[in-house]
């Protein structure tokens, strides 16, 4: 573990949403949580960004599970039991209380363009196959899955996996919608893209359940890491990079990029990326956020290189709780496991919680009035003659 010496001298922000910060709806401690309404299932569950934005919407989970011990560590500190073990052998139990969604963000590096991209070829491919069985055992009334736009470029037996993940669902009694959101339009402080999946049963219209998106002002990485103290869980801990890219990141200014390094000081391999720049689609690696920007995806992999390690104004890369501020947890809630590199990890699966609470709020509100009117949605159909790459601003799709 390494020690912050530097100073904090960003300015205070000048916070959106009528003065509160996207993690402000979190409060003080988990204890803050509103009395449950609903009841959650939690699968792939992580370090509880789902659970915790589903908690302060009014949500309960009745069961969560992760494999991964460091996750579970973190979950239980700050949000109480998580069964641990793998999915595709770990018994369901038996649950007498109604389930009313269940959340899985099942693994999202196989279809990621940051992840290996072996799709269904990686082990971890095929766990939607179990989210699916655990559908079919919890009977919830609705279904959320998460994961990485990549996803809608893979295929299972010639058809699209996403319209095969919705066709399945329709066998279990579930109407179906998918959609591509960016959670910077939802209070999160990064541009994340992520595909969500929703079923719903007994009559509920899935493309209701998509919340409204909203202007990302007050966002910027500047605001996000403003007022952090120095007492606050995680704030000391800094993942330590190699010495190359250490030298490397000190070239990098405020909103620059490895553009900004001398030609002469980068690795050959850089060089002959930057000789043909054009060739490889013009890369942007070593991005460094200006502190007015709203920052880019947090990555389970810190890695310089594809991700924007770097604090905006301070020398070094950003601590563990500055990363968690960007994926909108609170202060409060304090990472654990085996080491910081674990604690980063987890932050960057996570979902971000302010997200997950967008989600939870619409839904818990449709599950209150289950004759919400229809919204505008695309059909599949529509989808396949689209003839360009979905966008978030599209409608959502109905299966």
């Amino acid at each position: 573990m390494m020690t912050v010496t530097r100073k904090r001298s960003i300015p205070a922000p000048k916070l959106a949403l009528n003065g509160e910060s996207p993690w402000a709806v979190f409060g003080e401690s988990a204890a803050d949580a509103p009395r449950a309404k609903y009841n959650l299932v939690s699968l792939f569950s992580g370090c509880g960004g789902v659970d915790l934005g589903f908690h302060f919407a009014g949500f309960r989970t009745i069961w969560a599970n992760d494999i991964n011990l460091d996750a579970a560590e973190t979950f239980t500190e700050n949000l109480g039991k998580i069964s641990v073990g793998d999915i595709r052998t770990t018994p369901w139990p038996v649950v007498r209380n109604k389930v009313h969604v269940l959340a899985a963000g099942f693994p999202c590096q196989p279809f990621s363009n940051a992840g290996s991209r072996l799709g269904l070829e990686d082990d971890r491919g095929t766990l939607f196959y179990d989210a699916l069985r655990a559908v079919k055992h919890f009977a919830p009334e609705v279904v959320l899955f998460e994961n990485v736009r990549g996803i809608l470029s893979f295929k299972l037996h010639g058809a699209p996996l996403v319209k095969v993940i919705g066709d399945a669902l329709g066998k279990l009694g579930y109407d179906t919608a998918f959609k591509l959101v960016d959670a910077s339009a939802h209070r999160v402080g990064q541009r994340r893209l992520r595909l969500i999946i929703i079923g719903a049963r007994n009559g509920a219209n899935p493309a209701a359940m998509f919340p409204s998106g909203q202007p990302n002002d007050g966002l910027a990485i500047g605001q996000m890491l403003s007022g952090i103290k120095k007492s606050s869980p995680n704030q000391d801990e800094l993942m330590p990079l190699n010495p190359q890219a250490v030298m490397l990141g000190k070239h990098v200014p405020e909103g620059g990029s490895w553009k900004n390094i001398p030609y002469e000081i980068l690795p050959d391999r850089l060089k002959r990326l930057r000789d043909d720049i054009k060739r490889y689609r013009w890369p942007n690696f070593y991005r460094r956020f200006h502190r007015d920007e709203v920052a880019g995806t947090v990555t389970a992999a810190f890695k310089p290189e594809n991700a924007a390690v770097w604090h905006p104004v301070h020398g070094g890369v950003l601590s563990v709780r500055e990363v968690a501020r960007i994926q909108s947890f609170p202060d409060w809630f304090e990472f654990k496991g085996k080491s910081v590199k674990a604690r980063y990890q987890q932050i960057g699966n996570a979902v971000p919680p302010r997200l997950a609470y967008e989600f939870a709020s619409r839904i818990a509100k449709v599950l209150a009035q289950p004759a919400t009117p229809s919204l505008a949605a695309l059909s599949f159909t529509e989808f396949d003659q689209l003839g360009r790459p979905y966008r978030p601003t599209d409608l959502p799709v109905l299966i």
